[in-house]
């Protein structure tokens, strides 16, 4: 047994309270109280730490159950079919849950400093967590990228919270930990698979039962291993086909010696026979000690060692046959020599009874060795291999002739054989101790004696001691499992006494010699002593004792003899102790053996006390033996003294000297007795000589007497107030007389007349008495004579005996009434000797007092019945009390006590059998003996509870609470207590009683007492022999319940709705759902009111319940509230709402005349058009079929292309020009400042072939941020130093913050002027954007809290504040490196796809329009054919070879050229190419004439009063025709420029060649067109959108990463747990906020030329992707737009691939803010002085100078800015920067 055994147990259970405390009964010292079921512990045996796992959470405890340490577990999201997810690219196609986390196994390793924790959860999962503090990991496994990670280092225990997993940990020969593991197999076929379920899972037929796993920290690969190779050779693995008939069910594992010891049940066997055990011991050899010679280095193997044998427990048909907890220990039997090992094992069968058995280890090893030598030498029926397992194949026991097995071969295996073994015949022990619901045992052996702790399923502990006569204590009870408790093994203070202590029969307990207590050894000092600690096997007869010599002492004598024995007491301080303060120091005067006798010195004679007057000449002492200040042992002895003896006699002095039975002599010298015999003295008188001194000698001398006087002085007048007062002084000895009406001395009054005058008789108490008289008569006055002697008193004739003792001269006196004959009144006289008669002037009755009835007649034994008991006279004579049985008496409640009625409360039962007693009124103590005054009742069992229920309990209280029980018919009062608050109860019959339930401020569970009658109840034992603990066990009475008190239940209607409409006298049906709870409620529980109308509940189950109600009349109340009650608890879920049902009687009269007008007209239109449509049909069908024919063709040609062009487009794409990115600077002044760029684009950049002819040149910078910025001439030194005074503020977080705050405040401050703020904030932060995030999250927070109280939803929607600006520039800053690297690329592809669509069919030259397009408002409906062909173009200056341009026959001659300058200049950015204005085109036809091609000149044809553009088809020109192109002359370029327009008029609707004639068609039929682009351009949009959403490894998103998690915490903080909204948080900060900005806007990213075309079909892709990531269903239908309807169906595979993206991101590390802030600083880096931020600086202050006074007051109200004096700052930079005359210029 473990150390902390020897003074307290640790158990987990909770603790219900036991009324019947036992002698010997444990008690609790310390609990820990966890909230979930607790699984498993482990002590570490140095630290005294405790290791607590409960469901889903570890604990650290210390060594007094205090908490130091915790980690929660679980639940986490799990499915019983997945792998676990730290298994490598191991998914799971089935849905996972949340799983609560049950602890399997709990083992703690020392040496390595570790505990090992294995849950439920992810497949049986194990952690190594650190010892010192349990919350922190101390081994990561797998380690982050292993990729050799098997299921089998993962799946360890069992991953059923009900099936069975047991282990153990140990160091093998060369120093490395191991784990052996046995867990039950829950794979396919057995209870705890899932069922319905078909798939396979080769997760549990991989597992085996038992293994033996490395457990080296150091050599993480093989952590979790089997660790030998083959690994199938270190596991027991049953065998798939039979794994049905081999159901094992762990118990425990342990360590004895070298082997390791498996005890399991075969649950396959269960019911099969019951007399047959299904319990198995199993061993395995260890390697923990020396490596054997012949196997070197190479470890055991377990399949080589295992064998099994079963375990019976019990004889014959009382086989005890499925194990349920053993327990190895060490004790001593009766036929050993000294402590051997045992293993003791609580066995039960289907009944609950159960017994603990007990099994030697050497038994054990002993069958183990002769098995194996008989499976060797012989055949054997008795052993055979174990063809269950997978290792099990090998051959059975044969015979192997001269073989001689070593005893390591005996115990662990031979080489010819090994493979497992299995004993057939089972190892047999009888019961030692047999009782009901045994589930558990730990055993002790403490002073050789063997001390077992029972469990059992009832939740109770029992101490047994197996050597003192099988005594067991009273049990502690328990339930399990939420409570960690310390358990006290022994109470040891409680015996006062020695021979107390040790007859206790608690093998704990013994005799602290030197302490003087009964303690545990350890608690006493010098326990380890020899007999300063007695052992209960020592006896009490070596108890501390001594001897008194002699037993009688003279007070004269010197000292005391003691013996006894005593331990061994040199060196301590012994003194003996007379009484407090007066001890003598001792003398030790050693002898043989243990005794040892001391001498004490008495003390002086003046200390001992004075022998009083008449006590005689003796008195006793007691003597207390004290060693260093402690009483050890104690006695007593008689002291006397004989010179006493002449005090008390002395008359006869001499004689009673010599006749006294101490030895005394007579001093004839002296006359005195004296105690001590002088030799020298020959006077001295013994007992011997008495009589022949007395009568022959003449005694000289007398006795000498002395005469005392003593005076008294008194004073006559006081005290005295009448005559009688005053002669009565005369018995004190006081002379005083009455005279002249007062008291004087006597000799003053003259003459002496003693005579008073009559008395007189003011009172008499009682008037009335029984007529036997005996009652006490107080009667008050004057002169009531002088004293007791001289008064009479009388009633009529009947005398009043007078009491002496209560008598008082003059003023009172008591009289006990002597018995009447018959009942009369009549007057009290007093008469007084001297003074004559008094007669008083009421009278006093004698009545007869009669009992007529008693109710009730009977109640119950433990007494508090109140009985009324009626009748007559019950109120007369000066004392009434009511007996029972004439020895008990009924307690009378003086309060309601009448002359008809006493009530009474029924003492407790003297007997415990019923009987029938007699109940008598009795008068002034006189014994009852007529029957008139008694009456019978009877004493019957005690009520008795068995339960109540329910045993929970809803805060508000109220909830009511059955008890169950019977003989509460004999009950009166009930009141249960809970919480220290009585509640009365009601009984409703002889079995069941109704109580209400307390409130309760919280939730907890709380003991519940009842008081019957006014008696606490307690529990009714029959029987208190310990002979039937079994009966005890399974009697269902108890003294205390446990009531555990819950939330109140919650309640809602269906829809949760708060308002339902009803209209009056319809009937109302509602229903209302419940929220799960424990609390069972039952239909009669609630009530539902609807105002102040009862609603009926109909229908009831555990989620909802309907109550209606027939009709709701008329009420003045629009509104009625709806409120569910329960107990105490009362709720308003809803109100009704009453229409008026006249009303709705006129609105449906008003509604069926509106809809009989309306289909009256409806008919008479419907007449007329249809005879219009039937001429109009006749007509249509001819256009009809014309169109149907063009709808064909128009199909076909679509077709056609949407196969051809995906090719096409492809290879044209295939070429090598560059990306023309646009750089750092300019994405961002773009992004940040787009209306700006716009601007500042149109209004600066000029082309540079205008002003420079040697070609194009990079665009200039142009964006006022882009340049330097420099203090003018104008500017004075001192703005320089409040810019910067300016910029150290903005780099203050309270002033930033606060200074948003208040611009944001201000009505006039408009959202282009909030984008502004935040992009320049942007710009002048961009150096610090750590600090920049800051800034950023403290302003989201804000923006998050002031969201969350609204609609969460709309949160970061649009771009309203300086926050979300922020955030827009924030997003684009951090994910530019992801978009160039990653997005760049597959962008600019589609967007070269989609010109290039657009470009291979008619193009509208005035609209735009074209044939191909994603957008249906470009659409080019018409049927205009266009012809490609190739034309050989020269650019002249270009400096390049003649190209080959593929241009449309439709083409107009700009169009022309633009194709052209695309050719030539396809390699450079578009801002460097020339317009096409800005070029001639010339055409040299075969008869080398050349011609300026433009779109008008005098060619160009007229139709309808318009002219055409010239197209190529206009001017003939051929295939491969040369044409070249040069740049204009600048100088007629500007004189045609300057030219004003023509104004003919002139426009091209189409290109091609209109025929006026040709036939009208429906432009829907060029709709499919828009699908031909569609699947044109879908690879390019799917590769886009695939690098959108996807997480490269190299190149994560860290900033979405981040910024996620940020919103997830967020959303946490508040509450909101709606996943659809962070869904939309994030859809708004990331896709809708940065990826669709991208999308329509990408010349923010390149350097392109975006046209309006372009631009709508890009709007199309972006609406695509909006809806991809919106999380509602698009509800399209034929009248839906085309923008929406063109990818209707790849938009949900599109979601998809959204909510995987964010999924993904979610299972990424996090990001601590140490790896953000140095990845913003590098961001930061890069780009360091790329931006003009004092220009930025300068726009921002200029904000702060229009809303100065706001800001200066936000600044003061600040509290923490007004302590860093922010405001004087403000003020400071304000006037640096007003003295300056410099006007910034910039609108940026």
């Amino acid at each position: 047994m473990p150390p902390s055994m020897e003074i307290a147990v640790l158990l987990l259970g909770v603790l219900a309270l036991e009324t019947r405390r036992s002698a010997s009964a444990l008690h609790i010292q310390q609990a820990f109280a966890s909230p979930n079921l607790t699984n498993n512990f482990v002590v570490d045996p140095i630290s005294r730490k405790v290791y607590l796992a409960a469901v889903n959470t570890v604990y650290q405890l210390n060594r007094t159950l205090i908490l130091e340490a915790q980690k929660r577990t679980g639940p986490v999201e799990d499915n019983l079919l997945c792998h676990a997810p730290q298994l490598p690219q191991a998914p799971c196609e089935h849905p996972k849950s949340l799983t609560d986390n049950y602890n399997k196994l709990l083992k703690l390793d020392r040496e390595q400093g570790v505990v090992v924790v294995c849950g439920s959860v992810y497949q049986g999962f194990c952690e190594l967590r650190k010892m010192e503090n349990i919350s922190e990991i101390a081994v990561e496994f797998p380690p982050q990228g292993e990729k050799t990670v098997f299921p089998s280092m993962l799946n360890i225990a069992a991953n059923h919270p009900n099936a069975s997993t047991v282990g153990l940990i140990f160091r093998s020969h060369g120093g490395n930990s191991r784990l052996l593991v046995g867990a039950t197999y829950t794979g396919a076929g057995t209870q705890f698979f899932p069922k319905n379920h078909s798939k396979e899972d080769l997760r549990f037929e991989n597992t085996p039962e038992i293994a033996i796993r490395s457990l080296n920290i150091k050599d993480l690969s093989r952590l979790f291993t089997y660790d030998i190779s083959p690994s199938d050779e270190n596991v027991f693995k049953i065998k798939q086909e039979v794994k049905t008939k081999n159901k094992l069910n762990f118990v425990h594992a342990f360590i004895q010696k070298t082997y390791s010891y498996i005890a399991f049940n075969n649950d396959a066997k269960i019911g099969h026979k019951e007399s047959q055990p299904n319990s198995v011991l199993a061993r395995i050899c260890l390697d923990t000690d020396n490596p054997r010679q012949l196997a070197g280095l190479e470890s055991r193997k377990l399949t080589e060692s295992y064998i099994q044998m079963p375990l019976q427990c019990g004889s014959n048909r009382n086989i005890y046959n499925r194990l349920l907890s053993v327990y190895s220990a060490e004790i001593n039997a009766e036929d050993a020599s000294g402590p051997q090992p045992y293993l003791f094992g609580v066995f039960s069968k289907a009944d609950r009874k159960s017994a603990l058995c007990a099994f030697r280890f050497g038994d054990v090893e002993e069958e183990i060795r002769q098995s194996r030598m008989n499976c060797s030498s012989s055949p054997s029926s008795d052993v055979h291999v174990l063809d269950s397992v997978n290792q099990g194949s090998g051959s059975a026991c044969i015979q192997k002739k001269n073989l001689q097995l070593t005893p390591n071969q005996l115990d662990c295996g031979a080489a010819h054989l090994q493979h497992p073994l299995a004993l057939r015949r089972p190892l047999r022990a009888l019961p030692l101790f047999e009782y009901s619901g045994l589930s558990s045992v730990s055993v002790d052996n403490v002073h050789n004696h063997t001390v077992v702790f029972l469990g059992t399923d009832k939740g109770r502990l029992r101490k047994v001691s197996l050597t003192v006569a099988d005594k067991s204590t009273a049990p502690l009870r328990l339930k399990p499992s939420k409570l960690m408790l310390r358990i006290r093994v022994a109470e040891c203070d409680q015996w006062k006494s020695c021979r107390s202590c040790l007859g206790a029969g608690d093998a704990y307990c013994g005799w602290c010699t030197l302490e003087n207590r009964c303690s545990i050894q350890k608690e006493c000092a010098q326990g380890l002593l020899a007999r300063s600690w007695i052992s209960m096997g020592e006896g009490p007869q070596q108890c501390p004792s001594i001897t008194l010599t002699p037993p009688e002492i003279s007070i004269s004598d010197v000292g005391i003899l003691i013996n006894g024995t005593v331990p061994d007491l040199i060196g301590s301080r012994v003194e003996c102790e007379y009484w407090p303060g007066v001890s003598t120091a001792a003398t030790l005067h050693l002898d043989h053996g243990p005794a040892q006798i001391q001498t004490c010195p008495l003390p002086p004679r003046e200390n001992y006390h004075p022998i009083l007057p008449g006590t005689g000449e003796t008195f006793g002492i007691s003597v207390v033996i004290k060693v260093n200040g402690t009483s050890v042992v104690s006695g007593s002895f008689i002291v006397y003294d004989c010179e006493r003896t002449g005090a008390i006699h002395p008359t006869k002095s001499c004689g009673s000297c010599l006749t006294t039975q101490w030895k005394c002599y007579w001093d004839l010298e002296n006359h005195l007795c004296v105690s001590s015999k002088d030799e020298s003295k020959h006077n001295l008188l013994e007992v011997s000589n008495l009589l022949s001194n007395l009568s022959t000698r003449q005694i000289p001398g007398g006795p000498h007497y002395i005469d005392v006087v003593l005076h008294k002085v008194y004073n006559c007048g006081v005290g005295s107030s009448d005559c009688s007062q005053c002669w009565g002084r005369e018995a004190q000895g006081h002379l005083c007389g009455w005279c002249e009406n007062s008291c004087r001395p006597r000799d003053d009054c003259q003459p002496n007349e003693d005579q008073c005058p009559a008395p007189e008789i003011h009172r008499i108490s009682p008037l009335r008495g029984p007529v036997d008289g005996g009652t006490l008569l107080t009667v008050q006055g004057r002169n009531l004579g002088r004293k007791a002697e001289g008064v009479k008193v009388s009633i009529g004739d009947v005398p009043c005996y007078l009491l002496p003792e209560r008598y008082t001269v003059s003023v009172e006196l008591v009289c006990r009434t002597g018995k009447s004959v018959h009942d009369r009144t009549d007057v009290v006289q007093v008469e007084v000797d001297q003074s004559g008669n008094g007669v008083s002037k009421e009278s006093f009755s004698y009545l007869i007092p009669k009992v007529v009835s008693l109710d009730p007649q009977r109640g119950s034994r433990s007494g508090g019945t109140r009985v009324t008991i009626r009748g007559e006279h019950l109120d007369i004579g000066s004392q009434v009390r009511v007996t029972v049985n004439n020895t008990l008496e009924c307690s009378i409640i003086e309060s309601v006590k009448t002359d008809q009625t006493i009530e009474c409360i029924m003492p407790k039962a003297e007997h415990a059998h019923a009987e029938l007693l007699e109940v008598c009124v009795e008068f002034e103590e006189q014994p009852c003996q007529e029957e008139y005054l008694s009456q019978t009742y009877s004493y019957e069992k005690n009520p008795y509870i068995t339960s109540i229920h329910p045993e929970r309990s809803f805060l508000s209280g109220g909830r009511t609470i059955t008890v169950a029980g019977q003989g509460f018919d004999l009950v009166q009062t009930v009141f249960m207590q809970v919480l220290e608050i009585g509640r009365e109860c009601s009984v409703l019959s002889s079995f069941t009683i109704l109580c209400k339930s307390p409130p309760s401020s919280q939730p907890q569970e709380t003991s519940v007492q009842f008081f019957l009658n006014g008696i606490l109840y307690v529990r009714n034992n029959p029987s208190s022999s310990e002979d039937k603990l079994e009966e005890e066990e399974g009697d269902p009475l108890t003294s205390h319940f446990m009531l555990e008190y819950v939330e109140d239940p919650q309640f809602f209607t269906a829809n949760r709705e708060k308002l339902i409409k009803h209209h009056s006298g319809e009937p109302l049906t509602l229903i209302i759902n419940k929220v799960p709870s424990n609390l069972e409620l039952q239909p009669e529980e609630y009530s539902v009111m609807i105002g102040s109308y009862p609603c009926n509940i109909s229908f009831h189950n555990d989620q909802l319940f309907h109550c209606t109600i027939n009709g709701l009349p008329s009420s003045s109340e629009r509104e009625l509230p709806v409120t569910v009650k329960v107990g105490n608890f009362d709720h308003i879920i809803a109100k009704v709402q009453l229409g008026g049902s006249e009303l709705a009687i006129v609105v449906s009269i008003v509604v069926c005349c509106v809809l009989l007008l309306l289909c009256t007209v409806a008919l008479v239109v419907y007449c007329t058009k249809s005879r219009r449509a039937e001429r109009y049909w006749q007509k249509t069908l001819l256009q009809m079929e014309e169109m149907e024919s063009q709808i064909r063709e128009e199909i076909r040609k679509g077709f056609a292309e949407l196969q051809t062009d995906m090719t096409d487009l492809t290879k044209e794409l295939n070429r090598s020009q560059g990306i023309p990115f646009l750089e750092y600077k300019q994405f961002v002044t773009r992004t940040f400042f787009p209306k700006m760029c716009s601007d500042y684009e149109k209004s600066l950049v000029q082309r540079t072939f205008e002003n420079d002819s040697l070609g194009p040149r990079a665009l200039p910078e142009t964006h006022p941020l882009l340049q330097d910025w420099q203090a003018t001439n104008t500017t004075r030194p001192n703005v320089e130093e409040g810019i910067t005074l300016f910029s150290t503020l903005l780099n203050n977080k309270h002033f930033l913050i606060t200074f948003v705050h208040a611009l944001e405040q201000q009505k006039d401050f408009a959202v282009r002027d909030r984008c502004s703020l935040a992009s320049l904030l942007t710009i002048a932060l961009h150096g610090k954007l750590e600090y920049y995030t800051s800034i950023m999250k403290d302003l989201l927070v804000d923006l998050i809290d002031a969201s969350a109280s609204k609609n969460p939803k709309l949160m970061l929607r649009r771009t309203e504040s300086v926050v979300e600006k922020m955030l827009t520039n924030w997003m684009s800053i951090c994910m530019y490196s992801y978009l160039k690297e990653t997005v760049g690329e597959p962008f600019f592809l589609l967007l070269c796809a989609i010109k290039q669509q657009i470009n291979k069919g008619s193009i509208d030259a005035i609209t735009g329009k074209a044939r191909y397009t994603l957008n249906e408002e470009w659409l080019l409906r018409e049927n205009i054919e266009a012809k490609p062909q190739n034309i050989n173009v020269s650019f002249q200056g270009c400096g390049m070879d003649s190209l080959s341009v593929r241009v449309m026959h439709t083409d107009t001659i700009c169009q022309v050229k633009e194709k052209i300058i695309e050719a030539f200049y396809k390699n450079l950015p578009f801002s460097q190419w020339p317009r096409a204005e800005d070029v001639d085109l010339e055409w040299f036809d075969s008869g080398s004439n050349s011609k300026i091609l433009q779109d008008l000149d005098n060619t160009s044809v007229m139709e309808d009063g318009r002219k055409k553009l010239n197209t190529v088809f206009h001017y003939q020109i051929p295939e491969g025709a040369s044409l070249a192109m040069s740049m204009k002359d600048k100088k007629d370029y500007t004189l045609e420029r300057g030219m004003p327009p023509s104004n003919m008029p002139h426009t091209l609707i189409s290109k091609g060649h209109r025929h006026s004639h040709r036939k009208k068609v429906l432009p829907e039929i060029y709709l499919t067109r828009l699908l031909s682009t569609k699947g044109t351009l879908q690879k390019f949009l799917d590769d886009l959108f695939k690098a959108i959403l996807s997480i490269p490894p190299d190149c994560p998103p860290l900033a979405v990463k981040y910024f996620f998690d940020f919103l997830e915490e967020q959303a946490d903080k508040r509450g909101i747990t709606d996943p659809d909204t962070l869904h939309i948080w994030k859809t708004n900060s990331l896709p809708l906020r940065f990826w669709v900005n991208i999308l329509k806007n990408p010349q923010f990213v390149f350097d392109i030329d975006k046209t309006d075309h372009m631009d709508a079909c890009l709007s199309v892709i972006a609406q695509a992707f909006i809806d991809a990531c919106s999380i509602s269903d698009l509800q399209l239908g034929k009248d839906s737009p085309t923008n929406k309807l063109l990818y209707a169906k790849e938009i949900p595979e599109y979601k998809k691939r959204v909510q995987c993206y964010y999924r993904q991101i979610q299972e990424m590390p996090p990001l601590s803010e140490q790896e953000m802030n140095a990845h913003l600083a590098e961001e930061s880096r890069k780009y360091r002085n790329e931006f003009n931020t004092n220009l930025a600086l300068t726009e921002i202050y200029n904000y702060a100078k229009r809303y100065r006074n706001q800001v200066a007051n936000a600044l003061e109200a600040n509290p923490t800015a007004r302590r860093t004096q922010l405001h004087h700052k403000f003020e400071q930079v304000i006037a640096l920067m007003e003295d300056n005359i410099y006007e910034c210029c910039s609108e940026a």
